[in-house]
């Protein structure tokens, strides 16, 4: 078999990974659907999917529960397979408002969004890769299983012009007119092309980079240029233009759609009228003849998508396509933090069902648009490929799954740490005897994580510890982004000893210099004691060479009992790994910079620009200008992935057009 991925790295594997790829890659080869890589924080696990890709010689999909975990995959992918398509596919909104009403108050919200380009560029390139290229490994966040057109409509009208080909000027432009390209002759950027005499330049959807092509009675010159400054960079004899968007059709499918809806809307409106909804009745019927209209002349309509299953012709309630469509039969599929990643994928459709309902009984929306949603677990299930569910703590479901069998463990850290040790303290003075354990970790510089039940709790501890002259700060879901992200800072820089809060078991929150973390109230059986999450937030001590956990308990629960037993048996063949091995333990040496690096590299001096709009002296000479900077921002915050920044800029964007009186009423 010819080897398609070519895994760079500039290390081996090591400690449980030789083995765990060794594991993977038997039970995948032996067709076996349902498997598992349970390995801990720090044990290297992206390097052994990517070892296992490598390998089977398959393409891939990642799957990751949220944006920023996602954009360090990829980044990861990117650095172990530079010669292979690595792609990123997560939602293209920089923020986005869903079409709602609100019965209770008569109150219709209509859909507002705005798309970011560039994320928008990398989605229409995900799927053109996965369609071209065999060597395709793609990270997406939970999203990906939404509607986003056929793959067969996205393939057949993809343009292929080749040098020496019999093609008019005229037929080229309405081709490209048809995938959704539009000309623009002024403002060249992508999903554009402009026209200069015999010469047609196109900047396809998905690239960085434009083409120029030269017509006579054939393409006489086709090459590849800088969009920006129209220098040509090299000669080319082919090219592919794929659609500017993933909700294409042709004229004829247009047509055929046209009755469907037709046929629906009439169909639908008997249904209310007979029902004396005469009122939802002639909104519905202004709706949707307006939205044909649109259609018949351009193409296209606002909300086109709530009509996806008359374009690709579905029975109703049959399930949209989605990007996994796109993938060839023999791709593999890894969830990362499965346990969850699983629970997310199976409350998402319900959450959409129950908003769309209410728009279509009042008269928004036809029953079709129902049909436009994420995926049901059950379809989601039926349609996944063969799996690794990727977790230091797998979830109930995908256990179950696996029977205990296929199951590959990677608990041995290259580094040699070991899982902390656990100690458990009674409640009775678990303050006093907490501050105590707090100042001899801060004696040695170290760190401390302080977990409490609520935020009140966080807030009300964090400023005992301050009166006692205790270096602490609070943190919990409440603050926006912004803040979190600058107190994490300032609690790796050293400014405080002490972070208390809730749940600190978030993704990427990996501090090396935290060797305590106290966790109180331990023994309050319940999603914030679960044996899961016990175990993940132990293991934000995992990262210190003197790491260990105290659990302040009157008794030992049976999630307790559990998340210890997991731990010493890890802690047990750690040990026993490092003895055998001469391994001495070292603690991780992780630069401060990489947590703000999850906001963007300009955070700081991005939130210092929102300030600075703050208490500008705004007034109607200037507004224009500052509305016309903020939106800059905005567009630049959302292109460099900083989605709660945009957010901010966004917010003080719609009280600056409500000052000037052009915001919505």
């Amino acid at each position: 078999m010819e080897r398609i991925f070519e895994l760079n790295a500039p290390f081996k594997p090591n400690g449980d990974q030789p083995k765990a790829i060794k594991k993977l890659l038997s039970s995948l080869k032996a067709k076996s659907k349902n498997n598992i890589l349970l390995g801990v924080t720090g044990s290297g696990k992206t390097f052994t999917m990517a070892s296992v890709i490598a390998k089977l010689n398959r393409p891939a999909l990642i799957l990751s529960p949220n944006k920023v975990l996602a954009a360090q995959l990829y980044a990861e992918f990117k650095s172990f397979f530079p010669k292979n398509a690595v792609e990123y596919f997560i939602s293209y909104y920089d923020y986005y408002q869903p079409e709602a009403y609100i019965p209770q108050t008569d109150t219709y919200i209509e859909k507002d969004a705005s798309i970011n380009k560039q994320i928008e560029k990398l989605r229409l390139k995900a799927t053109t890769s996965i369609l071209t290229r065999p060597d395709t490994i793609v990270v997406a966040s939970v999203s990906c299983i939404y509607n986003i057109g056929s793959p067969e409509n996205f393939s057949k009208l993809g343009l292929k012009i080749e040098k020496g080909q019999k093609l008019e000027r005229r037929d080229f432009t309405k081709a490209l007119i048809d995938i959704h390209y539009q000309r623009n002759d002024i403002d060249f950027q992508r999903g554009t092309f402009r026209i200069r005499g015999n010469i047609i330049d196109v900047f396809p959807a998905d690239l960085d980079v434009a083409f120029r092509m030269e017509f006579s009675d054939e393409v006489s010159f086709i090459s590849e240029i800088n969009p920006l400054t129209g220098d040509e960079l090299r000669s080319l004899n082919e090219v592919w233009i794929y659609p500017a968007t993933h909700f294409v059709s042709t004229a004829g499918e247009i047509e055929k759609a046209l009755i469907s809806i037709d046929r629906e809307l009439t169909d639908r409106l008997k249904e209310l009228k007979s029902q004396k909804k005469l009122l939802e009745a002639q909104r519905l019927e202004q709706r949707v003849n307006y939205d044909m209209e649109m259609l018949r002349r351009a193409g296209y309509c606002n909300g086109i998508e709530n009509y996806s299953r008359h374009f690709s012709n579905r029975p109703a309630g049959s399930r949209p396509d989605c990007l996994l469509d796109y993938f060839p039969k023999d791709f593999l599929l890894f969830m990362d933090e499965s346990h969850v990643g699983v629970p997310q994928l199976g409350a998402m459709y319900e959450g959409d069902r129950s908003r769309k309902n209410t728009l279509v009984n009042f008269g928004f929306r036809l029953p079709s648009a129902l049909d436009n949603r994420p995926l049901k677990f059950a379809e989601f299930e039926k349609l996944r490929p063969d799996s690794v569910f990727v977790s230091a703590t797998p979830g109930k479901y995908e256990t179950a799954l696996c029977g205990g069998k296929n199951v590959a463990e990677q608990i041995i850290r290259p580094t040699g740490l070991v899982d902390p040790e656990i100690k458990i303290l009674g409640l009775k003075g678990q303050i006093k005897t907490l501050m105590s354990e707090i100042e001899k970790v801060s004696a040695k510089g170290e760190k401390t994580l302080v977990l409490t039940l609520t935020k009140k709790n966080a807030e009300d501890l964090s400023g005992f510890f301050a009166d006692k002259k205790i270096k602490a700060k609070y943190i919990h879901s409440s603050m926006d982004t912004l803040t979190r992200l600058d107190i994490l800072g300032e609690f790796r820089e050293g400014k405080f000893d002490v972070l208390v809060g809730i749940n600190l078991l978030r993704e990427g929150l990996d501090m090396p210099e935290v060797s305590l973390v106290a966790i109180l109230n331990a023994d309050n059986e319940g999603f914030l004691r679960s044996e899961t999450t016990l175990v993940q937030i132990s293991g934000r001590a995992a990262r210190n060479r003197c790491g260990r956990v105290i659990f302040f308990a009157d008794r030992i629960t049976g999630s307790m009992a559990r998340a210890i037993s997991e731990m010493d048996r890890r802690r047990e063949k750690q040990i026993a790994y490092n003895k055998l091995h001469h391994i001495t333990p070292r603690t991780i040496k992780k630069r401060v910079l990489e947590i703000k690096e999850l906001d963007g590299r300009l955070k700081k001096e991005s939130a210092k620009l929102v300030g600075e709009f703050s208490t500008l002296n705004i007034n109607p000479k200037n507004l224009k200008r500052v509305m016309a900077d903020l939106n800059k921002l905005m567009k630049t915050a959302a292109d460099n992935l900083n989605f709660e920044l945009a957010a901010e800029y966004r917010d003080r964007l719609f009280e600056l057009k409500e000052m000037s009186g052009t915001g919505k009423k």
